[in-house]
C-alpha cells in the first residue's frame, strides 16, 4: 500500500522567534562526546536539549552545526519511551508538542520530522486543541503546515487508526473558541 499523505494547514504556527537567539543547552546522564573540529555532539542517557522554549528529550541525541551556523538534531527514544519535542508558538498561548521513536530537527528549514508511532498535538494553554497521528509527521514551521503519512498496512491489520501499521492516519482539529460561538449560517433556499 502506498503511504498516505495529507497536508494540514493550521492557524499560524510560528515558533517563538526569540528561541533562535538563545543558547543551546544539552544535558545527559551518561558519557557523551563533543567534536569541535567536526561540530558534532553526541549525548546518551536521558538527554535534554533546550533552546529558549524549544525542548527535545530522548535517550540519545546527536547535534550537528553546519558552517552557516544552522543546526540539526537527531533524537532517538528507547523501548517504551519515545523521543519528545515541545516548543511554544510566538505571540499566542499555544504549544506544539510531539513524540515518536525518532525525531529530526533542522533549524535551517525550521522543520521537525517525527518517525515511528508519531503523534503531534497543538495545545491552547494546557488544553489539547489538535492532534495528528501516523507513521511519519513533518511539521514545517515556516510554511505553517503539517504532513502525515501512514505506514504500509500490516497483513491482517484492522482498519482502526489506533492499530500500529494499519496504514491509516488520523487528524482531529478543534474549532477555535471564537469560531465555535459564531451562529451557523442559514441554508440556501
Amino acid at each position: 500500500m502506498t503511504p498516505l499523505l495529507c497536508a494540514v494547514a493550521l492557524t499560524p504556527a510560528l515558533a517563538e522567534k526569540a528561541d533562535r537567539s538563545k543558547p543551546l543547552t544539552i544535558e545527559a546522564d551518561q558519557p557523551s562526546s563533543v567534536d569541535l573540529l567536526k561540530q558534532v555532539v553526541v549525548f546518551n542517557g536521558n538527554v535534554v536539549v533546550a533552546q529558549g522554549t524549544m525542548a527535545i528529550r530522548a535517550e540519545r541525541v546527536e547535534v550537528r552545526e553546519r558552517p552557516d551556523g544552522h543546526r540539526s538534531a537527531t533524537a532517538v527514544g528507547s523501548a517504551g519511551r519515545p523521543a519528545v519535542f515541545r516548543q511554544k508558538r510566538d505571540g499566542v498561548d499555544e504549544t506544539i508538542e510531539g513524540s515518536a521513536e525518532h525525531i529530526e530537527y533542522d533549524s535551517r528549514g525550521d522543520v521537525v520530522r517525527f518517525t515511528g508511532n508519531a503523534q503531534v498535538r497543538r495545545l491552547r494553554g494546557a488544553t489539547v486543541a489538535d492532534e495528528i497521528s501516523g507513521s511519519v509527521i513533518s511539521y514545517d514551521n515556516g510554511n505553517e503546515t503539517f504532513s502525515v503519512q501512514g505506514a504500509a498496512a500490516a497483513a491482517g491489520a484492522a482498519s482502526d487508526a489506533t492499530v500500529a501499521g494499519s496504514g491509516r492516519v488520523r487528524v482531529t482539529l478543534t474549532p477555535r473558541p471564537e469560531a465555535a460561538s459564531l451562529p451557523a449560517s442559514e441554508p440556501k433556499r
